[in-house]
């Protein structure tokens, strides 16, 4: 799939202080943009897989994953197609507490995110660790909607929202970083939304 750059549209003026450079706020808006069709896969038949370097590789089941304590992300998201959304409120469970019972090895340093579509994001492991990332299945109080990524998907909102990976079944735990599917295709591989990393080279 080609990438575009042209994501040119009139934009009111920024909030000062929460907007990163080159967004606007899409209001109530939840614009929906996918790579690959929307699977139908049952909600209670999801599973999630940690595996790669931990010590201690671990796939679980959709009660399971209800089973740990719950935690809540309430702040905003930002995508690379230049809108932001303000004050959104998930739940789930937090990266960190299924890194608990995986144990990352001494080596593990990059995850790549792979979604049951066959899509897939990499990300530094600091960037999912320390309360920065979650994996959710509600959104504002009701369960995520399956064009937006339900029943479960990554996310990691400190970074543009291709890195909240869609449809999520596995973290792979890596010594070293290797692109995910829009990485491949010239997007950036960290995706920084106050440093403008768009595109490789950005």
């Amino acid at each position: 799939m080609p990438v575009t750059r042209g994501f040119h549209r009139r934009r009111p003026e920024p909030e000062r202080g929460r907007l990163p450079p080159g967004q606007y706020d899409t209001g109530s808006s939840w614009p929906v943009l996918s790579a690959e069709a929307t699977p139908q896969q049952p909600a209670e038949s999801w599973t999630l897989s940690v595996d790669g370097l931990v010590e201690s590789p671990h796939t679980w089941s959709w009660s399971e994953l209800h089973a740990f304590p719950g935690s809540t992300f309430f702040g905003d998201i930002h995508c690379v197609t230049t809108w932001s959304k303000f004050d959104v409120t998930f739940s789930g469970v937090s990266v960190d507490d299924l890194l608990e019972v995986a144990r990352p090895s001494d080596d593990a340093e990059f995850v790549m995110a792979h979604s049951v579509t066959g899509y897939t994001t990499n990300l530094p492991l600091a960037d999912v660790t320390g309360g920065k990332a979650w994996v959710v299945w509600s959104f504002d109080g009701e369960p995520l909607a399956r064009q937006h990524g339900g029943p479960l998907r990554l996310l990691v909102p400190h970074l543009y929202f291709w890195k909240s990976a869609k449809w999520v079944s596995r973290l792979e735990l890596m010594a070293e970083d290797r692109p995910g599917f829009w990485e491949q295709n010239g997007y950036h591989d960290r995706g920084d939304p106050w440093r403008e990393q768009r595109y490789q080279g950005d």
